[in-house]
């Protein structure tokens, strides 16, 4: 497999699931006070996460990634406690679109996330993302 980039943010990663608040614009209702419009929006923990993870992000490519890849994600957790790794993937790939790293995080460029696990690390937690081209003729799960 050929390497496209490989990367370590060396930060507890955040989930964006776990991490969101409600906020409201328009006039208060009397009886309960809520606002007239609420919606959901992001946390202040992801987005601090989000601004301090951007940075370790270097080099990027000059164009977003847009070709088949397989991504595997070894994100270290600063504490013993259950997180969804589904979450914490979605998380980060979120961030390399935002970042320009991949063109999109749909199934026709991520094909694949094999290899990626979630593992404990009290000193140093953090995620190491490395980004490969991907093959159908070395992809496990099309060979059998």
């Amino acid at each position: 497999m050929r390497l496209l980039a490989q990367y370590t943010i060396e930060l507890d990663t955040r989930t964006k699931k776990n991490h969101m608040s409600i906020v409201g614009t328009g006039a208060k209702c009397p009886k309960c006070g809520k606002k007239a419009r609420l919606f959901i929006r992001q946390g202040r923990a992801n987005n601090e996460y989000t601004l301090k993870a951007a940075q370790y992000l270097t080099p990027r490519p000059r164009e977003p990634i847009a070709e088949p890849v397989q991504i595997v994600y070894r994100v270290y957790t600063g504490t013993r406690r259950v997180v969804d790794d589904l979450n914490l993937y979605a998380s980060l790939d979120d961030l390399l679109v935002k970042e320009g790293v991949l063109r999109d995080d749909n199934r026709n460029i991520i094909r694949s996330r094999d290899g990626s696990r979630v593992l404990y690390d009290k000193e140093r937690p953090r995620a190491e993302i490395r980004i490969y081209a991907y093959s159908e003729e070395e992809d496990y799960a099309t060979r059998n």
